[in-house]
Order: structure tokens, then C-alpha cells, then sequence
């Protein structure tokens, strides 16, 4: 297999859809643990943080608005970050409503903040969301899970090796959105649970 096709599965594989949806399920299967909580409430914080933000981006590439489902064009990228940012508030209200765990509300407000973040810089810059979500999930999985979760860090690695070799960007794009991801995901999540 060829390097190139290498670093496209994996930009596929661990686009920030993927690991977001399953992030979410991981969490809620983890908040389960406690007596009385569903393990399912991944489920409905998949749906909201992903599927409908997705919907939007799909749309808009079926409407010639967006080239891909990655949103290449950083000027591109704003309507997206913010239909994502009012989804995840909508949802993260719901879900508080709904009684939903406080892990799987974590998560949600850690994503809204790296969405925030993403979004302001997006403005001037293209930061790497791909390496920023890798990054968060690993963090996010060491909160929950401790040491043995460092075995997801070279996925990292190969998540942000595969946004440089496909020139979708920079090496610095792809560090610095790899240490924003991973700052707010081991900062918020641990202090919103």
C-alpha cells in the first residue's frame, strides 16, 4: 500500500466525525458504569454533536457550497464551526434537561469549547481540526481510563502525519492543532466532570 493511500484511509478513519461519534459512545459506555445510568447516552450526544453538524456539511457540499466534507477553504469554515458550536449548545442543554451523565456532559462542553476556539482562529488561520479532535480524544481517554490509554497516542501520530503528507496542512498547522486539542480536552473534560 502506497504512502499516499496510507494517509488517505487515515485521514478518513480519523476524521473529527469518527472519532468524535465514537468518543461519545466510549464515554457514555464508560459513564454506565455508574448504578442507574444508561451505558446508551453516547447515543443521542453522537447525534447532536455530529450527525446534524454533519447533515449541514454534507448539504452543503451537495449544494456546490463546500468542495468536501473535510472543508479544505478556511474561508469556508466559519458556517460550519458555527452550525456545529449552536448545535452542541442545543444539545448539551437538552441533554442537561434530559438527566443525561455528567461525563457525556463533559465531553459535550469540551467540544464546544474546542469549537470556539477553532472557530476564532479559523478566521486568520487554518489549525488542524483532524490533529486537534486526535489529540482531545487521546487526552480525553487517559482522563477516563489512565495510562493505558497512552497505546492510542501513535493514532495520533497518524492522524496528523496524514494531514501533512496530503499538503491538506502545514506541519505547524497540524502541532498547533494538536496542542490546542489536546489542552482543552485534558483541561475542560477533566474539570467539567
Amino acid at each position: 500500500m502506497t504512502a499516499d493511500r496510507v494517509a488517505r484511509i487515515a485521514t478518513e478513519v480519523l476524521a473529527p466525525a469518527v472519532l468524535v461519534a465514537l468518543l461519545l459512545l466510549v464515554v457514555g459506555w464508560h459513564a454506565g458504569d455508574t448504578p442507574g445510568v444508561s451505558r446508551w447516552w453516547g447515543l443521542p450526544g453522537a447525534a447532536i454533536a455530529v450527525g446534524i453538524p454533519m447533515a449541514y456539511i454534507l448539504r452543503g457540499v451537495r449544494k456546490g457550497h463546500l468542495t468536501n466534507h473535510h472543508i479544505p477553504e478556511r474561508e469556508h469554515r466559519r458556517a460550519p464551526l458555527l452550525f456545529g458550536i449552536a448545535s452542541v449548545t442545543l444539545g448539551l442543554a437538552v441533554l442537561f434537561l434530559l438527566g443525561a451523565p455528567r461525563d457525556v456532559l463533559a465531553l459535550l462542553g469540551a467540544g464546544g469549547a474546542g469549537l470556539l476556539v477553532y472557530t476564532a482562529v479559523t478566521h486568520w488561520w487554518k489549525m488542524s481540526i483532524h490533529a486537534g479532535v486526535a489529540a482531545g480524544t487521546a487526552a480525553t481517554l487517559i482522563a477516563l481510563y489512565g495510562p493505558i490509554a497512552l497505546l492510542t497516542l501513535p493514532l495520533v501520530a497518524l492522524a496528523c502525519w496524514s494531514r501533512i503528507h496530503l499538503s491538506a496542512h502545514t506541519t505547524a498547522q497540524v502541532v498547533a492543532g494538536a496542542l490546542v486539542g489536546a489542552a482543552i480536552a485534558g483541561s475542560v473534560f477533566p474539570a467539567l466532570r
